[in-house]
This record gives structure tokens, sequence and C-alpha cells, in this order.
């Protein structure tokens, strides 16, 4: 099993809470960082592992790859 690093869309699962000139950004109810509106547009200001590009935002994060490898030096019981 190995991990690999992984860009993921996350936009749907994005909610945002309206907050003066600025709107809270979270995912499940964990905050993420803020979308700033200014008059040159809107800029995001996210946590370190998310970004934003093209109207999209993703969260960087490690996943495992060859899913199917079984683990080894397991019990009768099923203990590993």
């Amino acid at each position: 099993m190995v991990l690999e690093r992984r860009k993921l869309d996350i936009t749907d699962r994005v909610v945002g809470k309206l907050n003066q000139n600025q709107m809270d950004l979270f995912v499940e109810e964990q905050p993420i960082g803020k979308m700033l509106f200014t008059n040159q547009g809107n800029q995001y200001d996210l946590k370190s592992g998310y970004e934003q590009e093209n109207n999209r935002i993703y969260h960087y994060t490690e996943v495992t790859t060859n899913p199917d490898q079984k683990y080894v030096d397991c019990d009768e019981n099923g203990w590993c």
C-alpha cells in the first residue's frame, strides 16, 4: 500500500456564509478559508491544502493506492 497525493474537487461540498464584505467557506462545518469581495473581483484566502482554480475549489489529500493489497501476518481470528 502506497500513499499518493491527489487533488480532489470539493466544490459541491463547500458552503459559504456571508460575513460583512467576505464569505467564510466551510466543508462539513470545518472552516477552510474565505472569499473576499473586492473592486478587482473575488479573491480567495484558503487554508493550506486547499486551492481555487477556474471557479472550482480543490483539496490536496493523501490517498492509498493498491487498495486490493492484502495484509500479511494475520492470525486465524482476523487480527493483523
